[in-house]
């Protein structure tokens, strides 16, 4: 009986307490890849970790490496690996030869291709346990294999694979899950049919970092020091930095699909933002509780934009791709190896808090770090040199989680002596002493408490350990993925195609990546001419003269960004000059997509803007609940009056939600509106309405052949859209043809055919309302950017 011989074995040279508590429960490992490049490097050292671990803790193990070779090359290849196995240097020598010969005893490979090949491994692991007299605890099925491979694999394992009833089954899969929201809901939707979701744990490295495992215990041990200072009052900044000095050589093709945010930024880094910004749960170690939390944190991060990124290249990159990938000399490659991104919570705890995440290949060192930068108010008379430097208010105070190599080559926590001196765990952390001369962050290391691990322990020994003990807190469930790829995937949908900074590699990148914030957004400080990755397409200088007129009335015309700024600044203009004649300023806005940047650039550019003299109305609104994410009011609310300063009694939402209902005639919502206008707004004429086009030429909620608002006294109706939510509440064409000025604004190629159809048509609101927008003594201008216009 070979378990029983190894067992025994091992029990002789005292790795074991007794044989009877050694059988108290089986666990098969499963290594599917087992040849491969990661199983190679980490997943059987990290496997045999677990075993010198756990050997004599009253589990036995078997190890099952698979692949698709056959039999005879696998087994050799297999091998190969384990006899490289080493133990740690504080491992006694005999005892490390023993449980590596007895490692290899228990290990064997299975060429796994077929349902009959899982079907017959199922069989060898219940006839050898049934031979050896032991229960089954469980199985481990480690996925290292491409995620194409997991449906197929998954589908087996279900069908002929499973551990029988009473005993528990882990699945482990290897990132990437998805490259967008939509592909990781496909992937997460075939695998919950195979596996619940207590079963899956989605491995992300980083979450094994000693560094960054460590940043929710710290928290929660420090919470005396932490819980005046962790917010928004005190936090100036915060940097998750992985730096890397190897290219992508060798790896391209996994590149050109994934690029730096995919490979870094969406799991590594926004995990370890996850640990600093989510609210502490009563319970660190209750893995429900801190997902909870972690859920909760992602809903508080505000949407990111195109200008919310910084991205670069390094210029080999593209030569490597066309080698490697065998494409053509002309072949521009747009994928990003280098990426700051600027991230907002929108929390009470971190509200207005810069969180910098930056990662990059071809840098100038390799380092990864988590840094945040408390403010310093102090002002020190007593010059640096005559005070203790430990106690000195006005150096920096900082907490750094030092993920590894660079300066100090090794994970750490460092606190600024003028901070406090924090509680480690003993035993598993103890403080560096006889520090050199290195410096961190400008300071010399005497300036900080620094504390190294006990044992340092590489991150894949460190997961598969929480894989063994059930810890789903370390791992990504299906929501916390979703929730990342639904905040990520904008962002790379807005930079699909944005032209990219060059930049040498290494030291001489000098200050070509270095950036900065302003207003919200990020840009690098170094300005660099942008060589064009699509030269053809027209630039406005190309267009010398564009008709000023449109249907009579001025038209201002230029490329989005150039057309959302002059827009926002005629805006702020015509408020000031209302405030300085009446006093108040009413301002009715439209909603769906086009004004989202018009409202973030009024938000972030215009701090002279009159708000306090302002009344903000809407020009329409969905019949929906204003918390909805479809609601115009929401939309308005997230991108511009949360930043703002609008006195709370001069914002005016449609009252589409009364008596717990939805835009019901009874409840007279459009009449109460109506009387607001008409109580508040001189003559019911607003200052400036702002309205859109729809592509079949409605403009507010005002829709081709509506039997409400295209004409008769009632100000404001109740509407049916032909696309849902179909119930809207909108003003009136009567009621926006008394505004004093109206600007309608038009984006995008879409929007170009209903543009020339307007430019043909006369005045027939029943079929083109917008076609009926023609204040009767105030100004119509129109904003159409070029791809509107030419299309």
């Amino acid at each position: 009986k070979m378990l029983r011989r190894v067992l025994c074995t091992v029990l002789f040279v005292g790795a074991l307490p007794s044989l009877a508590e050694a059988s108290q429960g089986h666990i098969s490992v499963v290594l599917l890849g087992a040849t491969g490049d990661l199983a190679k490097k980490y997943l059987w050292q990290g496997l045999f970790r677990l075993y010198m671990d756990q050997v004599s803790n009253g589990h036995s193990f078997t190890f099952h490496g698979a692949a698709l070779t056959a039999l005879e090359p696998g087994q050799r290849l297999m091998f190969d690996v384990l006899k490289k196995l080493a133990c740690p240097p504080d491992e006694p020598p005999n005892r490390c030869a023993v449980l590596k010969d007895q490692f290899l005893k228990l290990s064997q490979y299975h060429q796994l291709k077929t349902a009959e090949n899982y079907t017959a491994l199922s069989r060898e692991i219940e006839t050898l346990l049934r031979q050896e007299g032991l229960k089954e605890a469980g199985r481990i099925f480690y996925f290292s294999v491409p995620p194409f491979a997991y449906t197929e694999i998954a589908r087996h394992i279900n069908s002929s694979c499973r551990p029988p009833p009473g005993a528990w089954l882990r699945v482990v899969l290897e990132k990437p899950f998805g490259h967008d929201l939509e592909s990781a809901q496909q992937l997460a939707a075939e695998l919950t049919s195979f596996f619940r979701e207590e079963e899956m744990y989605r491995v992300d490295h980083y979450l094994g970092k000693q560094a960054v495992a460590h940043i929710l215990p710290f928290r929660d041990q420090n919470r005396q020091f932490l819980d005046p200072i962790w917010n928004r009052h005190h936090v100036e900044r915060v940097e998750i930095v992985l730096k890397e000095t190897v290219d992508a050589k060798g790896r391209t093709s996994f590149y050109e699909q994934y690029g730096v945010i995919r490979d870094v930024l969406q799991n590594h880094l926004t995990e370890a933002l996850m640990f600093l910004t989510m609210e502490l749960p009563a319970n660190v170690s209750k893995a429900e509780e801190v997902l909870q939390c972690k859920l909760q944190a992602f809903q508080s991060l505000r949407g990111l934009e195109k200008n919310s990124a910084v991205l670069g290249q390094y210029q080999a990159y593209a030569s490597q791709v066309q080698e490697e990938l065998q494409k053509a000399q002309d072949y521009i490659s747009t994928t990003p190896t280098f990426a700051g991104v600027l991230i907002h919570s929108d929390s009470l705890r971190w509200e207005g808090v810069p969180f910098l995440l930056t990662s990059g290949k071809a840098l100038d060192e390799r380092v990864g770090y988590v840094r945040v930068l408390f403010k310093n108010r102090a002002y020190c008379t007593q010059r640096e040199t005559l005070r203790d430097a430990g106690h000195s208010q006005c150096k920096a105070k900082q907490i750094i989680f030092y993920i590894g190599h660079g300066a100090l080559n090794t994970p750490a926590v460092l606190v600024s002596r003028n901070l406090f001196k924090p509680v480690m765990p003993e035993g598993g952390w103890r403080e560096a002493v006889g520090l050199s001369d290195l410096h961190v962050f400008g300071q010399p290391l005497s300036d900080y408490y620094v504390y190294s691990p006990v044992k340092e322990r590489d991150a894949y020994s460190v997961l598969i350990s929480n894989i063994y003990h059930g810890r789903k807190d370390f791992f990504i469930t299906t929501e916390n993925l979703l929730a990342s790829w639904g905040f990520w995937t904008p962002l790379l949908e807005s930079i699909a195609h944005q032209p990219l900074r060059l930049y040498p590699g290494g030291v001489e990148n000098q200050h070509l990546l270095d950036f900065e914030m302003a207003s919200g957004e990020v840009a690098f400080t170094v300005a660099e001419l942008v060589e064009l990755l699509n030269p053809s397409r027209a630039m406005p200088s190309d267009y010398k003269s564009i008709q000023s007129r449109f249907r009579q009335n001025p038209l201002v015309s230029a490329w989005s960004e150039e057309l959302i700024s002059q827009l926002a600044s005629d805006i702020e203009e015509t408020a000031h000059r209302t405030v300085a004649r009446s006093g108040q300023f009413h301002l009715a806005l439209s909603g769906g997509s086009s004004p989202v940047v018009l409202f973030q650039r009024l938000a972030r550019h215009h701090y002279a803007f009159p708000w306090e003299h302002t009344h903000i109305w809407l020009v329409d609104e969905r019949c929906v609940p204003l918390t909805d994410t479809e609601s115009n009011f929401f939309s308005l609310h997230k991108h511009l009056l949360q930043n703002v300063r609008v006195p709370y009694f001069n914002i005016h939402p449609m009252p589409v939600h009364l008596n717990q209902r939805l835009c019901v005639e009874e409840d007279r919502g459009t009449e109460l509106y109506a009387k607001e206008i008409v109580a508040l707004v001189a003559n019911a004429s607003f200052d400036l309405v702002l309205l859109g086009v729809g592509t079949d030429g409605h403009t507010a909620s005002l829709f081709p052949q509506s039997e409400n608002g295209l004409e008769g006294a009632q100000a404001v109706v109740l509407t049916e859209s032909p696309v849902k939510p179909h119930q809207r509440m909108s003003l009136s064409l009567p009621l926006l043809n008394k505004a004093r000025q109206v600007f309608v604004l038009v984006l995008g190629k879409g929007k170009h055919d209903i543009f020339t159809l307007l430019s043909r048509v006369g005045h027939q609101p029943r079929k083109w309302p917008v076609s009926g927008v023609s204040p009767s003594s105030g100004q119509l201008v129109w904003y159409v950017d070029y791809e509107a216009l030419f299309g």
